[in-house]
């Protein structure tokens, strides 16, 4: 199931992924605190209840590698390793009862780019993972992208920025490629939507202002299910650039015409 050498670094992020998801799914609708980091950016005692597991587990397994995490851990270490964690994608989604949420960990090596991704979402019962080289596989069963073919036959999915209400910004990405596709979804957790363009359900993603923990563990899930990713103008891809255009690949190119387009 994948390249030999990174295995080992999957196998201990699937374990410690399913530990957090117990920990979310165990306090799921049951109240808790919830603060705010802006307007509508929210943040919850369990993001912080995840993610101090996670860095705990993965410290004691790999002491030496830097470990950055979305709720403030920056562990930097000597080392070619990173691991990249969201501790609870669909913050949102989570302390409003919604159960399209998930714990996303990967590994970034130094000149090679994320070599081992998991997204775990425990309300749907749904495992994504891969290494590079090694496909990418949902609860053990290997996995592809769809082979729609034109925009007009696609399902596609995006999400909004936190600071929407003073930005602006993807409305008009957003009507734009609703009057040009099937279906357009906006579930609220990009860990989970680039997962679904690698299993085939969505046919394309498009996302801005994300962070390198919305990304990591899914961009590496869809390339390796045999998609595309790259940024809005389809330059290569940059887990730091803010921006990602996940696809089957057969729609590429469109969904690159669409969003440079002055319509």
């Amino acid at each position: 199931m994948g390249n030999n050498n990174y295995k080992i670094f999957l196998e201990v992020a699937c374990r410690v992924s399913s530990g957090a998801a117990g920990i979310l799914l165990d306090s799921f609708r049951s109240g808790h605190k919830i603060d705010y980091k802006g307007a509508i950016d929210l943040v919850t005692e369990m993001d912080h209840r995840s993610e101090e597991f996670i860095v705990s587990e993965l410290e004691k397994k790999f002491p030496s590698h830097t470990i950055l995490a979305e709720e403030d851990t920056h562990k930097k270490k000597e080392s070619p390793f990173t691991w990249i964690v969201d501790p609870l994608d669909g913050t949102t989604n989570y302390a409003h009862g919604f159960g399209f949420f998930a714990v996303s960990i990967a590994l970034h090596k130094k000149d090679e780019g994320v070599i081992a991704g998991v997204v775990n979402a425990p309300y749907l019962r749904e495992t994504y993972s891969a290494v590079k080289s090694g496909g990418s596989y949902l609860n053990g069963k290997k996995i592809e992208v769809s082979s729609a073919s034109t925009l007009n036959e696609s399902m596609l999915a995006t999400g909004f920025p936190y600071d929407i209400r003073e930005s602006g910004d993807n409305i008009d990405y957003f009507k734009r490629f609703l009057l040009k596709s099937r279906a357009v979804r906006r579930p609220g957790a990009a860990a989970i939507d680039l997962c679904l363009v690698a299993s085939g359900v969505f046919d394309g993603f498009w996302e801005l202002k994300l962070s390198p923990w919305d990304m990591a563990a899914g961009s590496l899930i869809v390339s390796e299910a045999g998609g595309e990713i790259s940024g809005f103008k389809g330059r290569k891809f940059n887990l730091y650039g803010g921006e990602i255009l996940a696809s089957n690949g057969r729609i590429h190119d469109d969904m690159i015409e669409v969003l440079n387009s002055d319509e």
